[in-house]
């Protein structure tokens, strides 16, 4: 049966692989004709699972928005997956041992939207029409599906991630708030440590040379499926560091200078 077909069934997987802290081989060996229709419509479907679950839906979130990640996988977009409640924790939280599989961390910028916003033709004053505010934030990755198959050593593909729900899996957002008209959104940037080690820096320009930018290619992106980023929604607008390994016993603290920081760590 091929993916096509059985689209629920792998999305069915995923979620309780979620569930069991058990992750499923790669939906791309198992599926060699996957491609990136294929993929969204397995995100699809289990958004459905979670929101049959009762979870509720809180915004977006965007990724591969970095010209190195793109070409590391052979992609000329971002991505894009979507945030529920039960993933957002407070500045300083302490995640619980084992509610996730191989967590990483990643630094970017976040935005809090006061108007729908709706494409097509939707440019960077659009975005920043609609925001509220800004804040500075931290994304917990997960991946319910294995990074490599042990058998062949292949590496999970961009399509493997899409449908795992972009491989989103937790937000923390720090404590500020900007007006993002007085925010210069391409050198607001952060300095991460591990442990009080530096780990990556980065700035906002990584993320398509503007994170409002990224928001625009999302609004852009979701009009194609009569879809859009709803007044409430949080969305994270891409990563500017690579991800940090969140091993058991790591603190994080991102430093975004003036535009605030952001702490959380794991049992």
């Amino acid at each position: 049966m091929s993916m096509r077909e059985d689209v629920f069934a792998v999305a069915n997987a995923l979620f309780e692989a979620e569930k069991t802290g058990t992750q499923i081989g790669l939906l791309t060996k198992a599926n060699p004709e996957m491609d990136m229709e294929d993929a969204y419509r397995v995100q699809s479907a289990l958004v459905d699972h979670k929101l049959g679950a009762g979870r509720k839906i809180i915004g977006w979130k965007i990724g591969l928005t970095s010209k190195a990640m793109q070409d590391a996988l052979k992609i000329d977009i971002p991505d894009s997956g979507i945030l529920f409640d039960d993933m957002r924790f407070e500045n300083g939280a302490t995640i619980p041992k084992g509610r996730f599989i191989q967590p990483r961390i990643e630094a970017e910028i976040a935005f809090i939207m006061k108007e729908d916003l709706k494409g097509p033709d939707v440019g960077r004053d659009e975005v920043i029409a609609a925001t509220e505010s800004l804040a500075p934030s931290l994304e917990i990755l997960d991946t319910r599906i294995v990074r490599q198959d042990a058998e062949t050593g292949a590496i999970r593909k961009v399509f493997d991630t899409i449908a795992d729900n972009a491989a989103n899996a937790g937000l923390v957002l720090g404590n500020e708030r900007f007006d993002p008209s007085e925010i210069d959104m391409r050198w607001a940037g952060a300095i991460a440590k591990r442990n009080g080690e530096v780990e990556e820096t980065g700035l906002g320009a990584g993320v398509l040379d503007d994170p409002a930018t990224s928001v625009a290619w999302l609004a852009n992106r979701l009009a194609i499926y009569g879809d859009h980023i709803r007044a409430g929604d949080i969305v994270l607008s891409g990563s500017f560091i690579r991800p940090i390994e969140a091993t058991p016993g790591s603190r994080f603290d991102a430093d975004f200078g003036t535009f605030g920081s952001v702490t959380c760590q794991f049992e």
